[in-house]
């Protein structure tokens, strides 16, 4: 594109007929820049078909070259707009050996110098006429006088037979269509509509919130019901007179059954909500979140004799196959005296034992469960404060249908005052991401 502003002329050129006996020239002088503001450098290539001149010159077929330098430019032309029939000059600018822009001049009698904006024609109408279409009038400029103008209009989305106001997609044919459905619609990947939550037919999940468990709340029943199994069994969230419960330590779920442990039985009075969601079979719902199955301090022993300082019960069905359970614990060693053992035990099976020395300030480790469906592949990592790290691999056989308990045990290594301390632990279950 150029903009066009007046300056000085550098360069008239005359069309080849007699000035005594010729029609009166219009001089056309204007400076040219780029669209950047610089001065146009080039060419410009006017070229013309055959007309008559409004004094009854015949005006031959010819083109006529300009040099445009530092945008000035000057030139006289026959007027177009009094001949006949009415005629214009086709100018196209050229640099560097390109094509940069076309234009079309219709040149009116003038006997001082026009601006290209004078001359410029806008929209109109050709008709075809041999050689070449001229001008009738102050009409439509033909798309296909444009250079590359078809080309884009064609690269462009159409109207398909429902466009309308309102959501658009691109059809099969590439034409834009508007969404048909209600304002309270949801629109799909697949351009489709349909109640939000919905996906091919399919309802989405759907949440309840503060139901009432179903049992008797009297100080001695600990199985409760939900109204449909939570799904999935982690989105339940469980409150007690407005305090959450956590599942492993004060219930179990299965299916759509809540079994509170002994320690946890509500009370006569007690109100207990449940907030969770139920998604139907095949609806995505993301990988389910990791669960803290227990947490929290142990105790201390200065006995002899192994002593369990804390310990973490696994309710029957919590995990499934496929599940991994992950297990840290720290220990601490107060006073210079003796050393000490450590153990940890994963239902029946001895997961770690381990001597402590004087030196051994602190003990670290963690160790995680892989269930199988007819046992738990285990692995475990502990070290110390000069305790050297060490690593095993075994399996576990506890049945996943029973409680497995964990237990985390230390005695001394002789009568003393000192003390060995569970300083905490916890238990993450990794639900399968199916």
């Amino acid at each position: 594109m150029f903009a066009n502003k007046l300056g000085a002329a550098a360069l008239a050129v005359c069309l080849a007929v007699p000035l005594v006996a010729g029609p009166t020239l219009t001089t056309i002088q204007d400076v040219v820049y780029l669209a950047t503001g610089a001065p146009y450098n080039g060419l410009a290539i006017i070229t013309w078909t055959p007309f008559v001149a409004g004094d009854s010159s015949n005006i031959a077929t010819q083109s006529v070259t300009v040099n445009i330098v530092g945008g000035n430019l000057m030139v006289q032309l026959v007027p177009t707009t009094n001949a006949n029939p009415s005629g214009y000059y086709s100018v196209t600018y050229t640099s560097a050996g390109n094509d940069q822009f076309t234009e079309s001049w219709a040149v009116p009698p003038s006997t001082k110098p026009l601006l290209i904006s004078d001359v410029l024609m806008g929209p109109y109408t050709a008709t075809v006429t041999t050689p070449s279409p001229l001008l009738t009038g102050s009409q439509p400029i033909p798309e296909s006088s444009v250079i590359g103008l078809t080309a884009d209009l064609a690269a462009r989305p159409l109207e398909g037979p429902n466009y309308g106001a309102g959501v658009a997609i691109i059809d099969a044919t590439g034409a834009l269509e508007a969404i048909a459905g209600n304002v309270s619609d949801c629109v799909h990947v697949d351009g489709s509509s349909g109640p939000c939550g919905t996906a091919g037919g399919a309802i989405g999940p759907s949440f309840t919130d503060g139901e009432t468990l179903g049992g008797a709340v009297n100080g001695a029943n600990t199985a409760f019901t939900t109204s449909v199994a939570p799904t999935p069994s982690s989105s339940l969230a469980l409150y007690r007179n407005g305090v959450m419960q956590k599942p492993g330590q004060d219930y179990s779920l299965n299916g759509n059954s809540v079994q509170f442990l002994a320690a946890s039985t509500p009370q006569t009075g007690d109100t207990l909500l449940a907030y969770y969601r139920v998604s139907p079979a095949g609806t995505p719902q993301g990988p389910p979140a990791p669960q803290v199955l227990c947490s929290g301090t142990g105790s201390a022993t200065s006995s002899t004799t192994l002593v369990s300082l804390g310990t973490c019960t696994i309710p029957p069905g919590t995990i499934s196959p496929g599940d991994r359970v992950k297990i840290s614990f720290d220990y601490s060693h107060e006073g210079t005296i003796t050393g000490f053992t450590f153990t940890v035990h994963w239902g029946n099976t001895l997961l770690v034992q381990r001597n402590g020395a004087v030196a051994d300030a602190s003990i670290s480790g963690w160790a995680q469960g892989g269930a199988n469906a007819s046992f738990c592949q285990l692995s475990v990592q502990s070290w110390g404060t000069v305790l050297g790290f060490a690593a095993g691999v075994l399996n576990g056989y506890d049945s996943l249908s029973f409680p497995i308990v964990l237990n985390f045990q230390a005695e001394m290594a002789a009568s003393t005052t000192d003390t060995v301390t569970l300083r905490n632990f916890t238990v993450v279950l990794d639900p399968t991401t199916l």
